[in-house]
């Protein structure tokens, strides 16, 4: 069930932990990450999505979650309203009530994608709101938004002046004819306005490695800096020399590793597709993430294979651990009851076995 790479974190990298450790990088660092990372998180926005990003512009933090953390409450507080589609990651509307404000959560719809769309947005949109929470590809659907999606999304956040907190860590992983598109890369009006958040966990098999990063205007990740200098000061000193050799080092891995996810997903897919018509299963086929979310409604009121008989997904997914020992994620964790969640990072043979 966890929504994290199976693989272990390439040669490469782990050498570069060492190597720092052996040079004495082993202090505290500023704040906000040292300069030698923001540059390295600047070249891989030109290298990769064609964008210019000065290192002020960037804020260097444990793990894409503090990330998201430092953005909700720099910017929001008490009597603010965060837009969410909904399926969504579990913390998103968490860290949105620690600051006092509101979540508004706006369904999506599988018949959709679960994707938002630009006239959902706009009637979301109050006098209170704050923010706009998109996240590209998603967990726990496995959305990937078009360009042509997300470009509508970003002229009603410039229309009505909307900033967007576009979180991305799941950007390498992409499959079949889905195509990744940063946020802010739809003209400078819309980098003014966004607030990109990612980091090295899904790409390169970091996830304990704990290094996430934010772009943004340089004003905002400044208030940011300030909120994490207090809160945790530095991250890790020798995860940051990793993460440096993660992103200007072979991206070879990352594509490996891409590749895998996709065979299991694709896996993943037809069997699912074959039993659609004996158990009702319904889902829409994930584009990115490493994720199918599925819905088990029409299982609810009958007896499973066991003899239980369950009506909700909570009480599906917990028959089937103790029932079929297969692991899944409710959905009414993620704003979608009937639904349940299932991660294919881990190995064929175990998927096989489910």
């Amino acid at each position: 069930t966890l929504g994290e790479p199976d693989f272990i974190t390439p040669a490469h990298i782990r050498q570069a932990a060492v190597q720092a450790m052996d040079a004495g990088d082993t202090h505290y660092t500023a704040s906000g990450g040292i300069l030698e990372l923001k540059q390295a998180v600047c070249r891989l926005y030109e290298r990769d999505y064609g964008l210019k990003f000065a290192p002020n512009q960037v804020l260097i933090s444990c793990g894409a979650k503090h990330s998201i953390h430092n953005v909700i409450t720099s910017l929001c507080g008490p009597g603010d309203e965060v837009i969410i589609p909904t399926p969504y990651w579990v913390s998103y509307s968490a860290l949105v009530e620690l600051t006092g404000a509101t979540a508004v959560l706006v369904p999506t719809t599988e018949a959709s994608g679960f994707v938002l769309t630009p006239e959902q947005f706009a009637s979301a949109i109050t006098p209170r709101t704050k923010l706009l929470m998109l996240n590209n590809p998603c967990n726990p659907t496995g959305a990937a938004y078009t360009p042509a999606q997300l470009e509508a999304i970003a002229k009603v956040a410039v229309e009505k002046n909307i900033p967007v907190l576009s979180d991305e860590i799941y950007e390498k992983l992409i499959y079949g004819d889905s195509q990744f598109q940063c946020f802010a890369g739809f003209g400078p009006e819309v980098a003014a306005r966004t607030i990109i958040v990612s980091g090295v966990s899904k790409a390169y098999a970091m996830t304990g490695w704990r290094i996430g990063w934010t772009i943004g205007p340089a004003a905002v990740i400044k208030a940011m800096d300030n909120l994490q200098s207090q809160e945790t000061s530095n991250p890790c000193s020798i995860s940051q020399y990793a993460a440096i050799a993660a992103i200007d080092g072979p991206q070879d891995s990352v594509e490996t590793m891409r590749v895998e996810f996709e065979n299991r997903r694709n896996y993943a897919v037809d069997r699912f597709n074959a039993m659609r018509e004996k158990f009702g299963i319904t889902f829409a086929e994930p584009g990115g993430a490493f994720y199918v979310f599925f819905n088990v409604a029409k299982s609810f009121g009958k007896p499973l294979g066991g003899g239980r008989v369950v009506d909700n997904a909570t009480d599906f997914c917990t028959a089937l651990l103790e029932e079929a020992h297969v692991a899944l994620v409710t959905g009414d964790a993620f704003g979608a009851p009937g639904y349940v969640r299932l991660s294919f990072a881990t190995s064929m043979d175990v998927l096989k076995r489910g």
